[in-house]
């Protein structure tokens, strides 16, 4: 069964199989081969989860191409996406996948000229495409009537909760026939995506998923970087620098982090572009265009802005900014590694992110392995083999011709040619060229491992011999650094002395903030994952904590143990068993061989 008898075993018309033929495809991705079927079949509503990039436009746009028919002209298909780049892209696509099908497909979102798509709408359109915020303007003017509606499509349904469409999605559904075909698809399933199933979808929906995380990153090879903030510049520009074919998406946290990014690497002689909210959406569409043509080499993008963008043959997705959550990342390198080409997905990492990484890596359960960043002699070696390759090529095809007569009179002017080239080279590259113009990225000593919770260690010169307790430990580290309990590692509790694992960043702010007390606080060897106590050693976990609270407040105790001190008011911040004077103790140094007496409650 060759890869078109496929598609033809799922039902599909010969009319769509010709303009899958023309389009190229190859086979059906595990959500069309999942989900085609059963649309076709008519019988069930279905929750599709899938990511971006595994075929799902036509997973459900072909059942609708080959279910529906042309008819009155108000729609019989209605797609809700969350931007307007994603809906003009769902619109492409089924528009190429109709092939010689009457059927009139339209995307409709803000930031158009609404006059334009009253005209497309008093026309008719059979299948209509929108963002729900244009999709209400439009209902509510009454150019926009559902009551021929068949089907009903929440594409990136996540995305569009999250970016607070909710109450927009209840309104459109409740306008809806009760008998249509209602599709949702999703990266992930919240709970609202559920209620709104139970709401508005027939009892009996099926929830189709697939092995999103095989089909996102099994053709990508996923590297990380430890960089400090202040030198990702640096590490993003050596990655161009070594990079020929580069062509890439870079994704930052904020607006103001993409104009900034963007701005500098222009400076530097890159060709970029940026894309973020507060961009106009004729700019935005100019940026697009002209990235897809490859005009300029990088992207550089928040999330909700290239939301729905999809484009071919991505080298790389760089995240200049490591994502909030594991889907994001899911979604960010889903963009590279499609239809059979390899792509590098490349994260930088700052020191304090490493427990970050780690839970992304378990969550995914894929190898993000650690790169080696290019050294300084490696980004001059590359940029010379560039420009000698430049060169040779020019004269291969001719094109220095126009300047031998000038290039013969400058020889003229020093006995040496080689002085005359290097002069030139001087003006052409600046200080491009000098090892010395390069910042040093050499990794410190306290970088860490990203599935541990940090190697840095620090050593309190106190332990449960002078008085002093774990949560104790914790509150003094709140107070001189706001550093959460949860933020920081292992505690190990001895009798005069107590080791904390933090990450290197934490560690150092800890170190520093106990300088003027005089409890020796220092920095110690490197956790080897090994307690250095041994019998009646204290580790500490959060487990661990609620435990020994619970049996205080038994004991008559006043702490609270609702997971840690800065979940209380401040009312109850001194209402420790270790009290002020205790407090002032502690600052003071180890009391010696008696523990410090504790205020009966």
């Amino acid at each position: 069964m060759n890869n078109l008898e496929k598609f033809r075993a799922l039902g599909i018309s010969e009319c769509v199989i010709a303009a899958l033929q023309q389009k190229g495809f190859e086979e059906p991705s595990p959500i069309q081969e999942l989900t085609i079927p059963l649309l076709l079949k008519g019988e069930k509503d279905v929750i599709g989860q899938a990511q971006t990039g595994t075929g799902k436009t036509a997973a459900f746009g072909i059942p609708i191409i080959d279910t529906i028919t042309r008819g009155s002209g108000n729609p019989q298909a209605l797609i809700l996406s969350p931007t307007r780049e994603l809906s003009i892209q769902i619109a492409e696509e089924l528009n190429s996948l109709k092939g010689a099908s009457p059927l009139r497909i339209a995307p409709f979102y803000g930031g158009q000229f609404i006059g334009v798509q009253l005209k497309k709408l008093e026309e008719g359109i059979d299948i209509v495409i929108g963002t729900p915020g244009r999709i209400i303007d439009l209902m509510e003017r009454g150019k926009l009537v559902l009551d021929e509606l068949q089907f009903a499509v929440l594409d990136e349904a996540d995305e569009m909760l999250d970016m607070g469409f909710v109450d927009d999605i209840k309104q459109i559904l409740a306008a809806t026939p009760g008998d249509k075909h209602m599709l949702m698809f999703s990266a992930t399933m919240p709970k609202e995506i559920l209620a709104i199933a139970e709401q508005f979808m027939r009892p009996d929906y099926e929830i189709i998923r697939t092995r999103t995380e095989s089909v996102s990153t099994d053709l990508t090879e996923q590297i990380y970087y430890e960089i400090r903030r202040e030198n990702k510049l640096e590490a993003i520009s050596r990655i161009i620098d070594m990079e020929d074919d580069l062509y890439a998406m870079v994704f930052c946290k904020t607006r103001s982090d993409v104009d900034d990014l963007t701005e500098n690497l222009t400076m530097r002689g890159y060709t970029v572009d940026a894309l973020h909210g507060d961009i106009a959406q004729a700019q935005r569409t100019r940026v697009i265009n002209g990235f897809k043509a490859r005009r300029f080499r990088l992207l550089i993008a928040t999330d909700v802005a290239a939301r729905g963008i999809d484009v071919n043959d991505l080298t790389h997705v760089i995240n200049y900014s490591i994502p909030q959550s594991t889907e994001a990342y899911v979604h960010r390198i889903g963009r590279t590694g499609r239809a059979g080409k390899r792509g590098i997905a490349i994260t930088f990492v700052t020191p304090g992110e490493m427990r970050q990484l780690g839970r992304i890596r378990r969550e995914i359960r894929a190898e993000i392995r650690k790169g080696s960043m290019p050294t300084v002699e490696q980004v001059l070696e590359s940029k010379k083999q560039r420009f000698a390759a430049q060169a040779r090529r020019m004269i291969d095809e001719h094109e220095h011709c126009a300047y031998l007569g000038f290039a013969e009179e400058l020889l003229t002017l020093c006995d040496h040619p080689a002085e005359m080239l290097a002069a030139i080279l001087r003006m052409r590259f600046k200080n491009e060229l000098l090892p010395e113009s390069y910042v040093d990225l050499t990794p410190k000593k306290e970088n860490v491992n990203p599935d541990r919770k940090g190697n840095s260690r620090v050593r309190f010169g106190i332990g449960k011999e002078d008085g002093v307790s774990v949560p104790e430990i914790l509150d003094f580290i709140f107070d001189k650094t706001k550093i959460k309990s949860f933020q920081l590692g292992r505690i190990d509790c001895g009798a005069h002395e107590t080791f904390v694992n933090a990450t290197p960043e934490d560690a150092k702010r800890i170190v520093d903030s106990f300088r003027e007390e005089t409890v020796d606080v220092s920095f110690a060897e490197p956790d080897d994952g090994e307690s250095l106590f041994k019998g009646k050693d204290r580790r500490f976990t959060r487990k661990n904590k609620y435990r020994e609270e619970k049996r205080e407040f038994k004991r008559g105790g006043k702490r609270e143990f609702s997971g840690g001190r800065e979940r209380r008011g401040e009312s109850h911040d001194r209402h420790l068993e270790f009290h002020r004077a205790d407090r002032k103790n502690f600052r003071k140094g180890p009391p010696g061989p008696h523990k410090a007496k504790k205020k009966r409650d």
